[in-house]
Formats: structure tokens, sequence, C-alpha cells
């Protein structure tokens, strides 16, 4: 069980560079986002990074409009936009969420509107980066160590033990769909093509023909731009990486593998060039959970590897909507060797119970000097270190492989294994799956104390 701490986060602010980690920050990078400048749990964390002049406001339920525009005008605020979904209204919520723009200082203007009687709560548009870390076929040669199980071949016991499983037949099934929240991926590439989510109830001809707001999202949305387009190219690299350890194709005779060989990927992109905001990770998240009770889906899980931001109850609140359509959010833990006993990162620090918070291990079993950790708040260790998987050539147009490292690689090591439980489990809940996962962890010597169950990922029984 997850404890509620109210010590905030220091925000994952590394973009990750060729070798090694990048520790430049965000803002020396990209000088239109802000810093918070306040250490209070009222206000801000004073490293998350957001969108400049902008607030995400809840309003108390059935305030008028009058009420509203007199707490804008406070702030010399505008109403921007409203984000209203598919599940918030599913689940009681018609008035969502208001996007505001304010000339005042974020912190200044968040602290303001948290005082006033007729705000629920009032947050900065954070925004959040993946947590991946790169180097530079691959299962048989003896490079996808996180595949490997103790009597595989080649072998490594601290891998995720997937191609025990595979030995046992268990391969998936295209029926279980998983969410990747993160770059888009390219369906196009040799190792990932068929195991992207095509949409069969939304053709490309202009018109919103399954009625979930969203025009020809003929492969899922890009929340990021605001287009159906979630392949951009080889700056989707990450979002191709994740995607190809969940279920890159097995038995092809081509470059790797993932956990899960047969398995359908829903990219639900939110991170562009500069990041992606609380606003597009809520609209991503509530988009998958839409999908499933709309539709009748098999969706155990999205696999989300990013962070930084500070708390947001918008988010928490998204999460808990996926949550309660059984959906499990597995999360990586982080890449700033933090206790996340003390300081908490999101969104794998969030308290829902349908997290899933996945710490980094090597090929001999250390826990990864970059990776958070935390004994009540990470929940399991998994292969994060020189992970190979499929990523878009340099042009962008044809594919390739390379090898990354980071909570970002392990996490969809987890993730994968979701999918390979309700392949043969499709009637488990998340619930369910997630204590199968946790339940089945290999002990391990530089996990104790560090994690939930004090062990690394077996998917040999999946």
């Amino acid at each position: 069980m997850r404890k509620v701490l109210f010590t905030l986060s220091v925000a994952s602010l590394a973009i990750m560079a060729s070798c090694g980690v990048d520790t430049l920050s965000v803002d020396a990078r990209n000088p239109a986002v802000t810093t918070a400048d306040s250490r209070s749990p009222d206000t801000l964390d004073p490293a998350a990074v957001f969108v400049p002049g902008e607030l995400l406001v809840k309003f108390v339920p059935g305030l008028g409009p009058e009420a509203r525009g007199a707490a804008l005008r406070a702030i010399g605020g505008t109403h921007a936009r409203t984000i209203l979904t598919a599940a918030m209204k599913r689940a009681g919520d018609g008035e969502g969420i208001v996007v505001v723009h304010t000339p005042m200082g974020v912190t200044e203007a968040a602290g303001a509107l948290r005082r006033m009687p007729e705000v629920a709560y009032a947050e900065p548009n954070y925004i959040y980066r993946h947590q991946a870390v790169s180097n530079d076929t691959y299962f048989m040669s003896g490079s996808l160590w996180g595949m490997y199980g103790n009597a595989s071949t080649p072998a490594n016991q601290f891998g995720s033990q997937a191609a025990e499983a595979w030995a046992a037949g268990h391969t998936g099934s295209r029926t279980v769909h998983i969410g990747v929240i993160d770059e888009g991926a390219m369906f196009a590439h040799e190792d990932l093509a068929g195991q992207i989510w095509t949409n069969p109830w939304d053709p490309v001809d202009g018109i919103d023909n399954d009625g979930n707001g969203y025009v020809d999202d003929i492969h899922s949305w890009d929340f990021a731009n605001g287009d159906n387009g979630t392949y951009d190219g080889v700056s989707d690299d990450h979002g191709t990486h994740v995607s190809g350890t969940i279920g890159a194709i097995g038995g092809n005779a081509k470059g790797v593998v993932g956990v899960c060989w047969n398995v359908t990927i829903i990219s639900a992109k939110f991170l562009g060039s500069n990041g992606g905001t609380t606003e597009a990770a809520i609209l991503a998240v509530d988009y998958l959970t839409d999908l499933k009770l709309r539709h009748g889906l098999l969706m155990p899980a999205s696999s989300n590897s990013w962070g930084g931001g500070a708390f947001s109850q918008f988010l928490q609140d998204a999460i808990g909507r996926a949550g309660a359509a059984d959906i499990l959010f597995v999360a990586a833990a982080g890449n700033e060797s933090l206790d996340l006993e003390t300081t908490i990162s999101y969104p794998a620090g969030y308290p829902n119970e349908n997290i899933i918070a996945v710490a980094a291990i090597d090929s001999a079993g250390n826990l990864a000097s970059y990776s958070n950790y935390g004994a009540n708040r990470v929940d399991i260790g998994a292969p994060g270190s020189a992970v190979y998987s499929t990523v878009p050539s340099r042009n962008g147009r044809s594919s390739s492989y390379a090898s990354y490292s980071g909570t970002s690689m392990a996490t969809p090591h987890v993730s994968g294994a979701v999918a390979l439980y309700a392949a043969t489990h499709p009637a488990a809940t998340a619930a369910q799956i997630k204590a199968a996962i946790l339940g089945s962890a290999i002990p391990t010597a530089s996990l104790s104390g560090k994690c939930v169950t004090g062990g690394r990922l077996d998917a040999s029984l999946f």
C-alpha cells in the first residue's frame, strides 16, 4: 500500500545525450519554459517546469459564469479553453478543467486562486520529459539480455525471464491492447508493423465516426500537436524504443523481440520536441480510458516512461479514472538516483493503487546508478540498462535499432509482462494482474529495502 506523503518531487529535468546522463536543465535547452519558485507543499516544487502564463483550474461545481469571471479577473486571467473528456463525463464531471491564461507569475496566480472559495484547485500546466539515457541482432548475439532467463540460450538470470515464457508457448495475443503514453511510435518499423493499433471504428474520411471527439484517429492521436499524425519521424525514437520492448515481433529473424510477441500497441502521443504538458497527459490517459469503455477493449495497462513536474491533482484524477476502468498505469520511477520516500517523483509517486512504479537494474542485477528507488513508493525492478530496441533510422523513414538506458527502458518490460499475463488471463482485473506481477518478483539483493517487493521482474510463468 502506498502512503500519501506531502514532500513534492524534484522534477525530471534531464534530456538524454548520446551517452550518459545529460545534466543540463530544461531551461537551458528551452527558454520558453518557466521554473517554479516555492517549496511549500501548498504551492509548487521549485524545480518543476511548466508552460509560462498558463494554469489549469477546477472551479467548485455549480459555480455560475459571473463568479467564475470574477475569480479570473482577480488574476487578470482569460478563459483559453475547457478540457472535458468522455472519461470525465462518465466519471460524473460535467464541467471539466479550465485552461486559463494569465499575465501574472504562474505561482502567484495559482496561489491567489487556491485561496478563493470558488476554486477547488489550480495548478501550472507542467512539462514532462521521457526517462531514458542513450548510448548506442540482438537476441541471438547476446545483446538482448533483458529478455533472457536462467535457462534460455543465451541466458542471464537478471533478465525478465520472458524467454522462459516463450519456451512454454506463452507469446501473447493481439486481442490484448497496451497503451503507450509517450512520444509516437514508428508503425512501419520492420519489427513493429502490424503491432501498432489501427482504429477500426474511425477510417480516414474527415468524420468522427466513433464519436469520441477525435476526427480520423486512425492510429490514435497526437495530443502534443493536436492532430492524428502519431508518428513524426526521428524525434519519435523514444516512443518507438519503448514500443519495441513491449511488443517487437518475435520469430521473424529480424532485429529484436519484445516481451510480448503478439500484442496491439496504442500509441497515445503526448511528448513532443519540448516535452509534454499536464493537459496533454490528461487527454492521453482519458483517451485510452474512453477507448476501453466505449469499445470493450481488453486493455490491461498503459506504459508511462516519463516524469517531471510537481504534484498534479488533475493528473492523479485521470490516473484514477483509468483505475476505475481497470487499467494499470505502469510508470518509470525516474532517473535522479533519489529515494522517493523522502523526495517524490511523479507520476510514479502518486498513491493510486493502479500504479506499478518500476526501478531499473543492470545486467549484473545491480540497481542502476541513475534509478530512483523507494521502499514503499517503487514496486519492482526490471532490466533498464543497455537495452536494445526499435528506433527509426536517422532519416526517420527506415528501420533501425539502438541501445538506451533508463527507467524508461525498465517500464516497458513490466508493461510487456502485463500483456503476457492478460493474454492467458483475459478476465483478470487490474488488481489481480498487479498482484501477479509483484507476487512473482525474484528477491534481489540490490533491491532489498529499495522497493515494495525487494525483487525484480519474473515473466516466466506468464
